[in-house]
Protein backbone atom coordinates (compact mmCIF):
# COMPACT_ATOMS: atom_id res chain seq x y z
CA UNK A 1 0.00 0.00 0.00
CA UNK A 2 1.30 3.45 -1.10
CA UNK A 3 2.07 6.05 2.51
CA UNK A 4 -0.81 8.79 2.15
CA UNK A 5 2.05 11.37 2.01
CA UNK A 6 3.69 9.80 -1.06
CA UNK A 7 -0.05 9.42 -2.36
CA UNK A 8 -0.64 13.06 -1.57
CA UNK A 9 2.44 14.29 -3.76
CA UNK A 10 1.66 12.23 -6.73
CA UNK A 11 -1.91 13.80 -6.85
CA UNK A 12 0.06 17.25 -6.88
CA UNK A 13 0.96 16.38 -10.49
CA UNK A 14 -2.51 16.11 -11.63
CA UNK A 15 -1.84 12.33 -13.08
CA UNK A 16 -4.83 11.99 -15.06
CA UNK A 17 -3.92 15.02 -17.32
CA UNK A 18 -0.09 14.11 -17.04
CA UNK A 19 -1.60 10.54 -18.83
CA UNK A 20 -3.45 12.55 -21.67
CA UNK A 21 -0.26 15.35 -21.91
CA UNK A 22 2.31 12.51 -22.83
CA UNK A 23 -0.41 10.05 -24.99
CA UNK A 24 0.06 12.75 -27.53
CA UNK A 25 3.54 12.83 -26.90
CA UNK A 26 3.79 9.37 -27.72
CA UNK A 27 1.63 9.24 -30.46
CA UNK A 28 4.64 11.89 -32.03
CA UNK A 29 7.14 9.37 -31.75
CA UNK A 30 5.22 6.60 -33.17
CA UNK A 31 3.96 8.71 -36.49
CA UNK A 32 7.75 9.75 -37.09
CA UNK A 33 9.14 6.33 -36.67
CA UNK A 34 6.21 5.03 -38.96
CA UNK A 35 6.62 7.55 -41.48
CA UNK A 36 10.12 6.07 -41.64
CA UNK A 37 9.79 2.76 -41.19
CA UNK A 38 11.49 2.18 -38.21
CA UNK A 39 8.89 1.14 -35.33
CA UNK A 40 10.87 -1.05 -33.60
CA UNK A 41 12.67 -1.78 -30.08
CA UNK A 42 14.46 1.46 -30.48
CA UNK A 43 11.00 3.19 -30.55
CA UNK A 44 9.91 1.57 -27.27
CA UNK A 45 13.05 3.70 -25.60
CA UNK A 46 12.69 6.56 -26.93
CA UNK A 47 9.10 6.54 -25.50
CA UNK A 48 10.76 5.64 -21.92
CA UNK A 49 12.13 8.79 -22.12
CA UNK A 50 9.57 10.71 -23.47
CA UNK A 51 7.34 9.22 -20.60
CA UNK A 52 9.68 10.17 -17.39
CA UNK A 53 10.45 13.28 -18.49
CA UNK A 54 7.26 14.41 -19.95
CA UNK A 55 5.83 12.65 -16.40
CA UNK A 56 8.81 15.15 -14.28
CA UNK A 57 8.03 17.95 -16.11
CA UNK A 58 4.29 18.06 -16.47
CA UNK A 59 3.99 17.21 -13.63
CA UNK A 60 5.96 19.86 -11.75
CA UNK A 61 4.37 22.29 -13.49
CA UNK A 62 1.06 21.51 -12.21
CA UNK A 63 2.26 21.26 -8.76
CA UNK A 64 3.22 24.76 -9.63
CA UNK A 65 0.05 25.81 -10.12
CA UNK A 66 -1.68 23.76 -7.22
CA UNK A 67 0.83 26.26 -5.14
CA UNK A 68 -0.32 29.44 -6.57
CA UNK A 69 -4.02 28.49 -7.07
CA UNK A 70 -4.06 27.25 -2.93
CA UNK A 71 -6.30 30.85 -2.34
CA UNK A 72 -9.36 30.22 -5.16
CA UNK A 73 -9.29 26.10 -4.99
CA UNK A 74 -10.79 26.16 -1.59
CA UNK A 75 -13.75 28.34 -3.19
CA UNK A 76 -14.20 25.15 -5.93
CA UNK A 77 -16.09 21.92 -5.28
CA UNK A 78 -14.06 20.60 -8.03
CA UNK A 79 -10.34 21.41 -6.62
CA UNK A 80 -11.41 21.88 -2.59
CA UNK A 81 -10.10 18.63 -1.80
CA UNK A 82 -6.46 19.10 -3.42
CA UNK A 83 -3.75 18.15 -1.21
CA UNK A 84 -2.79 21.73 -0.15
CA UNK A 85 -6.45 23.21 0.50
CA UNK A 86 -7.21 20.38 2.37
CA UNK A 87 -4.08 21.09 4.52
CA UNK A 88 -2.73 17.65 3.27
CA UNK A 89 0.26 19.14 2.00
CA UNK A 90 2.02 22.41 3.03
CA UNK A 91 2.24 25.17 0.02
CA UNK A 92 6.23 25.77 0.87
CA UNK A 93 7.46 21.89 0.20
CA UNK A 94 4.47 21.53 -2.80
CA UNK A 95 6.37 24.42 -4.26
CA UNK A 96 9.39 22.83 -3.82
CA UNK A 97 8.25 19.93 -4.58
CA UNK A 98 6.94 21.35 -8.01
CA UNK A 99 10.04 23.07 -8.66
CA UNK A 100 12.70 20.12 -8.40
CA UNK A 101 10.49 17.90 -10.46
CA UNK A 102 10.23 20.41 -13.14
CA UNK A 103 14.16 20.50 -13.32
CA UNK A 104 15.43 17.26 -12.75
CA UNK A 105 12.51 16.70 -16.03
CA UNK A 106 14.18 19.26 -18.15
CA UNK A 107 18.00 17.82 -17.32
CA UNK A 108 16.54 14.33 -18.34
CA UNK A 109 15.92 15.30 -21.55
CA UNK A 110 18.79 17.18 -21.72
CA UNK A 111 21.01 14.29 -21.32
CA UNK A 112 18.81 11.23 -22.41
CA UNK A 113 17.67 13.12 -25.91
CA UNK A 114 18.90 16.59 -26.99
CA UNK A 115 18.87 20.26 -25.85
CA UNK A 116 15.81 20.60 -28.45
CA UNK A 117 13.55 18.53 -26.50
CA UNK A 118 14.87 20.33 -22.98
CA UNK A 119 14.16 23.54 -24.74
CA UNK A 120 10.75 22.85 -25.66
CA UNK A 121 10.06 21.16 -22.05
CA UNK A 122 11.60 23.98 -20.17
CA UNK A 123 9.19 26.71 -22.26
CA UNK A 124 6.54 24.47 -21.71
CA UNK A 125 6.79 24.93 -17.66
CA UNK A 126 7.56 28.48 -17.91
CA UNK A 127 4.29 29.47 -20.56
CA UNK A 128 1.98 27.16 -18.52
CA UNK A 129 2.93 28.49 -15.14
CA UNK A 130 3.62 32.34 -15.98
CA UNK A 131 1.61 32.86 -18.69
CA UNK A 132 -1.30 30.58 -18.10
CA UNK A 133 -1.55 30.29 -14.33
CA UNK A 134 0.09 33.71 -12.79
CA UNK A 135 -1.50 36.23 -15.88
CA UNK A 136 -3.70 34.50 -18.04
CA UNK A 137 -6.23 32.56 -15.71
CA UNK A 138 -7.36 35.34 -13.34
CA UNK A 139 -7.09 38.22 -16.23
CA UNK A 140 -9.02 37.04 -19.39
CA UNK A 141 -11.66 34.75 -20.54
CA UNK A 142 -9.77 34.13 -23.94
CA UNK A 143 -6.93 32.48 -21.11
CA UNK A 144 -7.03 28.32 -22.25
CA UNK A 145 -7.10 30.04 -26.20
CA UNK A 146 -3.35 30.91 -25.22
CA UNK A 147 -2.74 29.09 -22.06
CA UNK A 148 -3.29 26.10 -24.62
CA UNK A 149 0.04 26.45 -26.18
CA UNK A 150 1.58 25.15 -23.01
CA UNK A 151 -0.66 21.47 -23.17
CA UNK A 152 0.26 21.77 -27.23
CA UNK A 153 3.84 20.74 -26.82
CA UNK A 154 4.37 17.48 -25.78
CA UNK A 155 3.90 16.17 -29.86
CA UNK A 156 6.11 18.65 -30.16
CA UNK A 157 9.07 17.60 -27.73
CA UNK A 158 8.14 13.56 -28.35
CA UNK A 159 9.01 14.32 -31.95
CA UNK A 160 12.38 16.37 -31.09
CA UNK A 161 13.12 13.21 -28.48
CA UNK A 162 12.86 11.10 -31.72
CA UNK A 163 14.62 13.42 -34.28
CA UNK A 164 16.57 15.71 -32.73
CA UNK A 165 14.93 19.09 -34.20
CA UNK A 166 11.11 20.00 -34.82
CA UNK A 167 9.61 19.97 -38.00
CA UNK A 168 6.48 21.05 -40.02
CA UNK A 169 4.82 17.57 -39.15
CA UNK A 170 5.54 18.54 -35.35
CA UNK A 171 3.59 21.59 -36.14
CA UNK A 172 0.88 19.98 -37.41
CA UNK A 173 0.58 18.13 -34.63
CA UNK A 174 0.71 21.27 -32.32
CA UNK A 175 -1.82 22.76 -34.30
CA UNK A 176 -4.30 19.56 -33.90
CA UNK A 177 -3.93 19.60 -29.89
CA UNK A 178 -4.28 23.62 -30.22
CA UNK A 179 -6.97 23.96 -31.98
CA UNK A 180 -9.29 21.07 -29.97
CA UNK A 181 -8.11 22.48 -26.59
CA UNK A 182 -10.30 25.30 -25.98
CA UNK A 183 -13.84 23.71 -27.30
CA UNK A 184 -12.52 20.72 -25.44
CA UNK A 185 -12.28 22.54 -22.11
CA UNK A 186 -15.35 25.02 -22.55
CA UNK A 187 -17.50 22.10 -22.92
CA UNK A 188 -16.56 20.91 -19.56
CA UNK A 189 -15.95 24.16 -18.15
CA UNK A 190 -20.07 24.16 -18.36
CA UNK A 191 -20.28 21.80 -16.13
CA UNK A 192 -18.53 23.83 -13.15
CA UNK A 193 -20.13 27.41 -13.73
CA UNK A 194 -20.43 27.84 -10.48
CA UNK A 195 -17.24 26.84 -9.06
CA UNK A 196 -16.01 29.43 -11.28
CA UNK A 197 -18.11 32.39 -10.20
CA UNK A 198 -17.52 31.07 -6.39
CA UNK A 199 -13.50 31.71 -7.53
CA UNK A 200 -14.02 34.96 -9.56
CA UNK A 201 -12.33 33.62 -12.80
CA UNK A 202 -14.00 34.27 -16.23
Amino acid sequence: MIPSFIADYFSLTKPRVVILLQITAICAVIVHDSLEGSLEKESIGTILVVLIGGYLTAGGANAINMWYDRDIDPKMRRTAGRAIPSGKIKPVPALFFGISISIIGVIWFYIMSNEVAAFWSAFSILFYVLVYSMWLKRSTPQNIVIGGIAGSTPPVIGWAIATGDISLESIILFLIIFMWTPSHFWALSLYKTEDYKNAKLS
